[in-house]
């Protein structure tokens, strides 16, 4: 019995295990002769300076503390080839299976989204276009729609040029931290996989206000103009924020 089969279950990740996973994903994929990955690799993929936010310096105590908690789970198996050591390699397919395993850009998508955080949809196809080839953003799109069906992304900000989104995999505490850090309060449209908010919180989001006075319903409902400027500024923010991070690779 394959360890994703003994204990497979799709949860909320820590940032050290989202690094992880991440790291063994793309590592698969753009360096196939190198896999899988000892130890010592993962940790070098995991403190490497470049396509990783935020950078960090992991050391082997908590990188073997997220592979065995990634083990656990089903999302990462250990292997031996030949000789003794061991090696790690992702069992993603099989722990984000429902009815069927999903599309190898929908895994490259992801292990993006581990790797980098939130991000804009043009720089991401960019990024995941390096792992498994994604034409434009209509085709990203139609991998996206699939994936926050099934709770894999959140969008932070409304649909149009510069939207940005992340990744389904953390709780909605870490999801709010994100938020805040950019500067956003716009409620996700997927809510995080194995995470959701807890009904009576939704319903008491959802339940209409109570009666008030004319003037006070004034207050409490901007105007179309008012909500235009807001959506405007939002673009602005999000355009300002691409611009910084297009900067920060051009540094790298």
């Amino acid at each position: 019995m394959s360890e994703a089969s003994a204990g497979s279950q799709v949860r909320p990740l820590d940032s050290i295990e989202r690094r992880v996973l991440g790291v063994l994903i793309e590592k698969a994929k753009t360096t196939p002769d190198g896999y899988p990955l000892s130890l010592n690799a993962v940790i070098t993929g995991c403190n490497q300076k470049s396509n990783r936010d935020p950078l960090m310096t992991l050391d082997e105590e908590q990188v073997t503390r997220a592979l065995t908690s990634l083990r656990a789970s089903g999302a990462v198996a250990e292997v031996y080839g030949n000789g003794r050591l061991a090696r790690y390699r992702h069992l993603a397919y099989e722990w984000l299976a429902t009815d069927r395993e999903p599309p190898k850009e929908e895994v490259a998508i992801l292990g993006e989204l581990l790797l980098r955080g939130a991000q804009t949809e043009g720089d991401l196809r960019g990024r995941a276009s390096r792992m498994d080839h994604i034409s434009d953003l209509d085709a990203l799109r139609s991998f996206l729609d699939a994936m926050a069906a099934k709770g894999l992304i959140v969008w932070l900000s409304p649909p149009g040029r510069g939207r940005m989104l992340t990744h389904g995999l953390m709780t909605p505490e870490q999801l709010a931290k994100v938020q805040a850090k950019l500067g956003t309060a716009v409620t996700p449209v997927a809510a995080p996989a194995a995470a959701a908010v807890p009904a009576a919180a939704t319903h008491a989001e959802s339940a209409p206000p109570p009666a008030a006075a004319p003037a006070a319903a004034a207050v409490n409902h901007p105007s179309d103009e008012s909500l235009h400027d807001r959506v405007a500024a939002l673009e602005a923010t999000v355009a300002d924020l691409a611009a910084r991070l297009a900067t920060l690779e051009e540094i790298l």
